[in-house]
């Protein structure tokens, strides 16, 4: 079988029923315990089974079916569990928490606070361990993205511009101020949209589609509210750019263009009142 990777989910078979667990096959790492709490029921001797592998209290390896909130190779957002003199250990999701050793801290870590982290394996120990200085873990590669690719974001820290992102768990993006129009927080995972990739390799990212495709897609959001709305919407294409933020969490130049779509596609009428949904 291939090599066990540590800090990640493999699939092993079982070998042996113990009284407090069962011992599954690590190929060179030799039997790798399941203790009887993680074992599912009617699992047996000769089965395969998905679990995660890290390391107990002793350092050696132990299987869980828990799912922690990482695994190696990722970036979390995770939280202080506690702190001694050697680090501060991270709640993340499994028995023993993860350690974040000084040397990998940007300023000393608090019990409760949370941190973005990167989560690897210490080659001199071997052990999984957290470091906060995740800029040396992104991607220094050309980024392959177009403009309008989707992509899944990880919101990184704010900064006078916008929002720093870390992008499908690999690049470094930005998401400008004045292009966030609902609330963004350390840690929170969403979808976002490459705007443009620099010639540098910097990455700008919107968190709402760009183009055409974000124009058809907030015309059927403003087509809808007018459903609902007795098919009528106060503001209009001179309403100010807060008003329409706060309501629909899209641009004015957004909120424009699907006007203008629904307006050419005969949907709606336009006044100083706002805008009137056309009955068919």
């Amino acid at each position: 079988m291939e090599k066990i990777k540590l800090g990640d989910y493999n699939l092993m078979r079982v070998v042996k029923e113990v009284d407090f667990g069962m011992y599954l096959d690590g190929g060179v790492e030799g039997e790798i315990l399941l203790p009887s709490r993680y074992v599912p029921k009617g699992l047996k001797v000769g089965d395969e089974i998905s679990v995660f592998v890290y390391l107990d209290q002793d350092e050696r390896p132990v299987a869980t079916t828990l799912q922690p909130l990482a695994k190696v190779g990722d970036f979390a957002y995770l939280e202080v569990a506690w702190v001694n003199e050697y680090g501060a250990f991270l709640n993340w999701g499994l028995m023993k928490d993860l350690f974040c050793p000084f040397r990998e801290q940007k300023k000393r870590m608090e019990k409760g606070q949370g941190y973005i982290v990167h989560v690897g394996i210490d080659e001199d120990s071997y052990r999984m361990v957290a470091s906060a200085k995740v800029e040396h873990y992104l991607s220094r590669e050309m980024p392959p993205y177009a403009h309008g690719d989707k992509v899944s974001l990880l919101v990184w820290q704010k900064t006078e511009l916008g929002f720093k992102v870390i992008i499908d768990n690999e690049f470094a993006g930005l998401v400008y101020a004045d292009q966030v129009f609902r609330p963004l927080t350390t840690g929170d995972r969403l979808n976002g949209y490459v705007d443009r990739v620099r010639p540098d390799g910097k990455i700008d990212v919107t968190i709402q589609p760009t183009g055409r495709r974000n124009t058809e897609e907030f015309s059927e959001v403003l087509l809808q509210y007018l459903k609902d709305n007795n098919g009528h919407c106060d503001l209009g294409d001179k309403s100010p750019a807060e008003l329409i933020s706060d309501r629909f969490k899209v641009s004015k130049k957004t909120f424009k263009k699907a006007v203008g779509d629904l307006y050419k596609r005969r949907l709606i009428e336009l006044s100083d009142n706002g805008l009137t949904l056309l009955q068919k």
